[in-house]
């Protein structure tokens, strides 16, 4: 049974339901039969019977893709991009094929920082204990030691993880728009030390207990009020979550619970060495984090943000934000604004060290025509 037959099945309950409501009392009694079957029938059951098992390979082989020389994905038999759309009316099951898929190139792309750029990974928390939930990083063999100057690589939010840009477009696309191997390799050419950062990989995620289940529909010792309009919008906020996650997988029945890494905040370190951020298409909002006055003058003093637009690359683009001058990075597509301002990035890493080295605090020309956000 197709989901667009189950559609069509509901679609012409809800139309008799609707004529007989119109009616006189036998209707109305076949309205109150209809409602009654109506919420017999299980959906979410319906859904699961109807898509494939979730099974996919769990290597580019066993996808029977490959990268080519020049870094494309291609169809190891056919030589044809990747398609999505593998099997037609099961949206679903596409979506997690291409997430299956989505993880093996992030495996992928971990050994080619190892192995093409000869980064080490790093385990973290150094200091953790056997039983606390990791992450990692990758780093150069110099990252700690190199006297002169280091990069430090941080992607994006979502599915991203260390060492990506967009994994749109290494599947799409190539794997120099899409990674920040290029990044990695020029910047090991001018000198750089370089760490790859992986802050997506902030948590893992397990199954929760029953114990864990039990405690979370347990009551607290907080007012009965307070606790009830509290249980009322975690209520509405997880049905939300469920529906959407019952699309998208609606094969999944585990809870889970997430635990997170131990992070920490070093805002005056960070100040004091980093000589100059630059961002591509970021998000941020120096409002919603609480950014105070010394941190915005800090970002207006030594960072840039490539955002997309269709000016030229590194034409001054206008910002009511008060945090940093913004440029165009010479794209409208926000996943390729990484890709795009690549040369321009390293020229404003080189005139920011050059300025520090010579101790005078030049300002790079394409900051010339920023907003004097103290007058807005």
């Amino acid at each position: 049974m197709s989901f667009s037959f189950i559609t069509l099945i509901l679609l012409t309950i809800w139309i008799n339901m609707a004529q007989l409501q119109q009616g006189g009392p036998d209707e109305k009694e076949k309205t109150t039969a209809l409602k009654d079957l109506l919420s017999r029938i299980d959906l979410d059951e319906l859904m699961k019977k109807d898509e494939p098992p979730l099974e996919f390979p769990d290597t580019l082989e066993g996808f029977e893709y490959a990268f080519n020389e020049k870094g494309q994905l291609r169809h190891i038999k056919t030589g044809e991009p990747f398609v999505f759309n593998y099997r037609e009316d099961l949206h679903r099951w596409n979506q997690k094929r291409y997430e299956a898929l989505g993880e093996i190139i992030t495996k992928y792309v971990y050994e080619l920082l190892e192995k093409e750029c000869h980064l080490k990974k790093v385990t973290l928390p150094v200091d953790a204990t056997e039983s606390e939930p990791k992450s990692f990083i990758f780093m150069s063999e110099d990252a700690l030691t190199n006297p002169d100057k280091l990069m430090v690589l941080i992607h994006g939010s979502g599915v991203v993880r260390a060492g990506q840009w967009a994994r749109r477009l290494i599947i799409n696309e190539d794997l120099d728009s899409g990674t920040q191997i290029p990044y990695i390799k020029r910047a090991i050419e001018e000198g750089y030390g370089v760490i790859v950062l992986n802050p997506n990989e902030n948590y893992i995620e397990v199954e929760k207990t029953k114990a864990q289940v039990q405690l979370s529909s347990d009551s607290s010792d907080e007012p009965a009020e307070k606790r009830e309009r509290k249980d009322k919008i975690q209520k509405e906020t997880k049905k939300r979550r469920d529906f959407y996650e019952k699309y998208r997988n609606p094969q999944k029945e585990k809870e889970t619970v997430q635990l997170y890494i131990r992070m920490i905040q070093r805002e005056a370190d960070v100040k004091n060495k980093v000589t100059a951020v630059a961002l591509t298409d970021s998000v941020h909002n120096v409002w919603h984090q609480e950014a105070g006055k010394t941190i915005r003058e800090w970002m207006r003093e030594n960072c840039c943000n490539w955002v997309s637009s269709s000016e030229p690359l590194d034409t001054s683009v206008e910002s009511m934000l008060p945090d940093c001058p913004r440029v165009s990075a010479g794209t409208e597509r926000h996943e390729l604004t990484s890709w795009k301002s690549f040369p321009s990035i390293f020229k404003f890493f080189s005139e920011a060290s050059e300025a520090k080295n010579s101790s005078v605090k030049l300002a790079p020309t394409r900051r010339s025509n920023r907003i004097k956000y103290e007058e807005l």
